[in-house]
């Protein structure tokens, strides 16, 4: 297997992974299309997530699905967009509850400063083809993902987990909510937004769990 370029806190808390007959199936899956063809996000920033915010530092989870498949959106965290890119339509409705939650008007689309304070923003699926949705569901992303999330659950406490959508719910059976937070609603997406995602308070709900822990809460500005 080849080496695994990712943070060191996350590698040693994954390392079962990398040893599963899934991965290297995984990595020569997804060096096949990158060297085929254009992917989503930059090859450098797959691991971008668990980078920016190491394994003990993590304090909120929020999950998405997959990254966007429009090239140049992808930068390697869910719903974030590169500055300078017209925020998605998604991450749009997430500003527009940040702005009623807690009277924050933000414009600035990359969200690596939420990563560096500890938000954890995690796609299910970290690589897609270009103009293809949902093109590498399936491959064995899901597993390694899904093994973030129970060995957060596991191994760290009173987390926030932002749960957001169905696809993202159903992941709440990885989570020991006896030890953490797991805030539900329904997608930002503007299908689904005003179904409960607007007025559902996740950033302000979640800043009073982490105070209440003892913890620095987010800035969300």
């Amino acid at each position: 297997m080849a080496e695994v370029r990712i943070e060191a806190s996350w590698k040693r808390a994954l390392q079962d992974q990398f040893e599963q007959p899934y991965w290297d199936g995984l990595t020569a899956f997804v060096r096949n299309e990158y060297a085929s063809g254009h992917c989503c996000p930059q090859g450098r920033d797959i691991f971008r997530a668990f980078d920016l915010t190491p394994f003990d530092d993590v304090k909120v989870v929020i999950l998405g699905q997959d990254p966007y498949h429009t090239p140049g959106a992808a930068m390697g965290f869910c719903f974030s967009v590169p500055e300078g890119n017209r925020p998605q339509p998604s991450l749009q409705n997430i500003f527009k509850e940040l702005a009623d939650d807690l009277g924050v008007v933000r414009t600035q689309t990359d969200l690596s400063d939420w990563a560096r304070q500890g938000v954890f923003l995690l796609n299910a699926v970290l690589t897609v083809r270009a103009h293809a949705a949902g093109s590498h569901a399936g491959k064995g992303w899901e597993q390694f993902t899904d093994s973030a999330i129970r060995t957060l659950s596991q191994d760290r406490d009173k987390l926030v987990f932002i749960l957001w959508g169905s696809y993202a719910i159903k992941k709440r059976d990885l989570i020991d909510a006896r030890r953490h937070l797991v805030l539900t609603a329904p997608h930002p997406s503007p299908l689904s937004a005003y179904r409960g995602f607007f007025g559902s308070k996740p950033f302000s709900r979640a800043n009073a769990y982490l105070e209440e822990q003892g913890k620095t809460p987010i800035t969300w500005a």
